[in-house]
C-alpha cells in the first residue's frame, strides 16, 4: 500500500451490527469509527464508505409497521424504509466525520448519497426468499398476513414466524456517475448503505421491489466499478478463521484467492456472517485482479492497515 501522491482508492464497508442497537450507542460507536476513518484519509488514501444496515432497517420496519397495524398511520413499503435507514445512519456518520475532519483541520466535505441499486427481476432469489425482516407472528396472524398481502412466512428458530424477503445479486449501481463527480471533486461519500435500495428496471422505468441485497457484494460491485485499489469490510471479529470455534481455530493472515475457494469448497464459513464477506471479497478480485481485499475489525483498522492484524486476500 503506497501513500502521498499515488492515492490509493479504498471502499470501506461498514457492518451494520458493527453500529449498535439504537440511535445513541450508534452515535457513540460512530464517533470512534470517524478517528479511524479520518486517520486512513490523514495518511493520503481516498475512501468511501458504505454500510449495513441490518438492525436499523429492522426498527424503521417494525416501528411503522406497529403503528401501521394499530391504526396509527399508513403502512411503509420495505424499499422506503431502506432509504430512511440509508439517510439516518448517513447523517450519523457525516456529523462524526465532519467534526473529526474540522478537528484534524482537514478541509473536506462529506455527503450521504441515496443510492439504488439495479438486480435482475429474473433473479432466482426472487422464487426463494431467504432473508428475514421485521416482527414475530403467531402461525394464525402470519396465515392471515399471507393471504392479505401475499407475503411470505417463516418460522424462524422457534421464536414465531417471520416474514422473508429474496436476497438478490446486485448487478448495476444506479448513482455511480454521481459518486464518481463527488470523488474527483474530493468529497468524502457514504453509499450504497445497507446494499442499496433495490431496483428492477422494466420498460426502462427503474421500481422499488421487497428484497434485501448483500451490503458486502454491493460493496465489492462499487469498489470494482471505481477501480479501487483496496476493498475492507469491517466486521466484528480481527480475522477471516477456520475452524471457527473449535479448538484449532486459526485466523487467516495473507491468502490467496485458492486458498480461500478452498476453505469454502471445505465449508469453513458460516453462511449468514462470513461466507458472504468471502464471496464478496472474490467477486471484487476477480474484477480488480491486482487489488486486494482486508477483513478485520473495526476497532482493529489501524494495526490492520499496518500489517499486524487482520485478514488479506490476493490473487
Amino acid at each position: 500500500m503506497k501513500g502521498g501522491n499515488t492515492m490509493s482508492k479504498i471502499v470501506v464497508a461498514l457492518g451494520g451490527n458493527a453500529l449498535g442497537q439504537s440511535p445513541k450507542e450508534q452515535l457513540d460507536l460512530l464517533q470512534g469509527t470517524a478517528k479511524s476513518l479520518v486517520s486512513l484519509i490523514n495518511k493520503g488514501y481516498e475512501i468511501v464508505i458504505s454500510h449495513g444496515n441490518g438492525p436499523q432497517v429492522g426498527s424503521i420496519n417494525l416501528g411503522l409497521n406497529y403503528a401501521a397495524e394499530n391504526k396509527q398511520g399508513p403502512p411503509f413499503p420495505f424499499p422506503e424504509c431502506g432509504a430512511m435507514s440509508q439517510a439516518y445512519i448517513g447523517y450519523q456518520m457525516q456529523e462524526s466525520l465532519l467534526n473529526e475532519l474540522h478537528a484534524l483541520g482537514i478541509d473536506k466535505e462529506v455527503v450521504t448519497l441515496v443510492t439504488q441499486v439495479e438486480v435482475s427481476k429474473d433473479d432466482p432469489a426472487f422464487h426463494n426468499p431467504t432473508k428475514p425482516i421485521g416482527l414475530f407472528y403467531t402461525k394464525e396472524q402470519a396465515d392471515k398476513t399471507m393471504e392479505e398481502k401475499g407475503f411470505t412466512f417463516v418460522e424462524d428458530s422457534g421464536r414465531g414466524y417471520r416474514r422473508v424477503v429474496p436476497s438478490p445479486q446486485p448487478i448495476n449501481i444506479v448513482e455511480l456517475d454521481s459518486i464518481e463527480t463527488l470523488i474527483t471533486h474530493g468529497t468524502l461519500v457514504i453509499a450504497a448503505g445497507g446494499g442499496g435500495i433495490p431496483v428492477v428496471k422494466e420498460n426502462n422505468n427503474y421500481k422499488g421491489v421487497d428484497a434485501v441485497i448483500d451490503k458486502d457484494k454491493t460493496s465489492a460491485l462499487l469498489a470494482a466499478h471505481l477501480q479501487s485499489d483496496q476493498l475492507i469490510i469491517l466486521t466484528a471479529v480481527d480475522y477471516v478463521y477456520i475452524n471457527y470455534g473449535k479448538e484449532n481455530q486459526e485466523g487467516l493472515g495473507e491468502v490467496t484467492v485458492d486458498e480461500i475457494k478452498k476453505y469454502i469448497a471445505d465449508g469453513q464459513f458460516a453462511k449468514g456472517s462470513m461466507l458472504p464477506k468471502v464471496e464478496a471479497a472474490l467477486q471484487f478480485l476477480e474484477k480488480n485482479t491486482e487489488g486486494s481485499v482486508l477483513i478485520t475489525s473495526l476497532a482493529d483498522l489501524g494495526d490492520a492497515l499496518d500489517g499486524k492484524i487482520g485478514t488479506l486476500i490476493k490473487n
